[in-house]
């Protein structure tokens, strides 16, 4: 079956090839062709994009249909100008996802076989949808109060944490691009659909700090197409970011908060309690997360040596329980001045989020990961953040300014075998809670993950991706899927821009 999926989903790409910028780049994706002159109106900038990928999904051998193929596609286009102290933007976005599955939702908790089978659910079960809405429409004003690098930003926008600021560094730029954003807070680009938030953004910059402050409610979207209206959450984010070092031996710190604030009414709370618990547990969720990161390169004889640290601890309440838990990442990376040719990037590491180790008590310990864009971790987004320890590999090779190559290798356990396998980015309609969970039947081995990805800048206008993943099934998907414990994922992506 997998050869004929493979098979059909390169001739979709080949068909459908169209869309945004490419949600994921390698950390060090090739760099840019020289830029494209920018399409004005006077001073106005007019830009979009139109992404077309087609998915081939053989999910772990459920009793609905778990192997097919569907194209999704998202167009963009916007209008922004800048003036001496104002600039504003407007974005319009059409999603549209075409031949989803109608019968791979299996009952009990084999659940939702591929995304595929979720956005089919998410969209009244409708296997042909689209819609037309506004993605961003926002006004930020400068210098605000007269105070050079002050500005306050309103209205609808994609905010992504740990984005605050650029690092110099080209190393510590793509690592925190790929392995620091998007972990709690994300605009889910990996998606059909998106999210935005509506809210506002301050920002302070000096010339080695900056503060930004941000308080917003998250968009529908996600998985359902109609992203026009907000859902009744509210967050707030905080954060301090300084530069250190010089341009060999650079560094970035990071501290942050963030508050999240589900008041949403008559969502069932995703966690290990029983049903009938969790059913009549009507109080809202009220959660502070605090964290910082810290990156640093160094300069080797044998090659260029980067380091990262990220970590965030949770209080608060989980409805009728208390929230305790916390996550933390550790990585490093070394790119050796050996085989100039291909500019090999190795990097390797461990992520782990906390799990809940007795469903009884009145403590929750299950480290929740807010409204991140998980796919930036979970390449093949069978899993999440929450209850997991991920330790990998991977080496990225870039033979040309165009074109990347990287491998990974993912072995990915349970944090408490007494919590549930999770997954999902969080809330993106008023109806579901936006995390789902498989029981671990009391073990911990989930699956071993091996992909392979590229990425290739045609030109200014247009770049093409290709991904394959096979996750290796353990003692968790063994003991839901019966039939056969092993899943893959494959796509053919191209991105036209102007």
């Amino acid at each position: 079956m997998l050869p004929v999926i493979v098979l059909a989903l390169l001739l979709l790409g080949s068909a459908n090839a169209v869309a945004q910028a490419p949600a994921q780049a390698p950390p060090q994706a090739p760099a840019q062709p020289q830029a494209t002159s920018p399409l004005t109106m006077g001073d106005i900038v007019v830009a979009g994009s139109l992404r077309t990928r087609a998915e081939a999904w053989n999910w772990f051998d459920g009793s609905a249909d778990d192997s097919y193929v569907y194209p999704g596609s998202i167009a963009r286009i916007g209008l922004s100008q800048k003036k001496t102290r104002v600039d504003w933007q407007i974005e319009l976005a059409v999603p549209f996802v075409l031949g989803l599955p109608d019968d791979a939702v299996a009952p009990g908790a084999q659940g939702q076989l591929g995304l595929g089978a979720t956005y089919f659910a998410a969209n009244s079960n409708r296997r042909n949808v689209a819609e037309l809405f506004v993605k961003q429409a926002s006004v930020r004003i400068t210098d605000l109060g007269g105070v050079a690098g002050q500005s306050l930003k309103a209205g609808r926008m994609e905010f992504i944490d740990g984005t605050e600021v650029t690092p110099r560094h080209a190393t510590l730029a793509a690592v925190k691009r790929d392995r620091i954003a998007h972990r709690l807070l994300g605009n889910f680009a990996f998606s059909h659909v998106g999210r935005s938030f509506d809210g506002a953004q301050w920002v302070l910059n000096r010339s080695a700090l900056n503060a930004t402050a941000f308080a917003g409610r998250p968009t529908r979207g996600v998985f359902v197409v109609d992203g026009w209206s907000g859902l009744d959450i509210n967050v707030f984010y905080g954060a301090l970011t300084g530069q250190t070092g010089t341009d060999a031996d650079a560094g970035e710190w990071r501290v942050f908060g963030l508050g999240y604030f589900d008041r949403r009414d008559g969502v069932v709370k995703t966690d290990n309690r029983s049903p009938a618990v969790r059913t009549a547990d009507r109080e809202r969720i009220d959660i502070g997360t605090f964290g910082g990161h810290y990156l640093r390169t160094l300069p080797a004889a044998a090659g260029a040596v980067d380091l990262l640290a990220w970590g965030a601890v949770q209080l608060g309440s989980w409805g009728a329980l208390d929230q305790r838990a916390g996550t933390f990442a550790v990585e490093a990376g070394w790119q050796p001045e050996a085989l100039e040719a291909v500019a090999p990037w190795f990097r390797g590491g461990y992520n782990y989020g906390s799990g809940d180790g007795d469903p009884n008590d009145g403590r929750h310990g299950t480290f929740f990961q807010v409204l991140p864009t998980p796919r930036l971790y979970a390449r093949f987004p069978f899993f999440n953040m929450m209850n997991t320890g991920d330790a990998f590999g991977e080496v990225i090779l870039r033979p040309s300014r165009r074109l990347s190559v990287r491998g990974d290798v993912h072995v990915i356990r349970l944090a408490s075998k007494h919590d549930l396998w999770y997954a999902g980015g969080g809330a993106f309609q008023s109806s579901t809670f936006g995390f789902i969970g498989r029981p671990s039947n009391g073990r911990t081995g989930l699956a071993t993950l091996s992909d392979v990805s590229g990425d290739y800048r045609v030109n200014g206008y247009a770049s093409v991706a290709v991904y394959y993943g096979r996750a290796a099934g353990r003692s968790v998907t063994d003991a839901i899927y019966a039939n056969g414990a092993d899943a893959d994922f494959g796509y053919v992506e191209m991105t036209l821009r102007f």
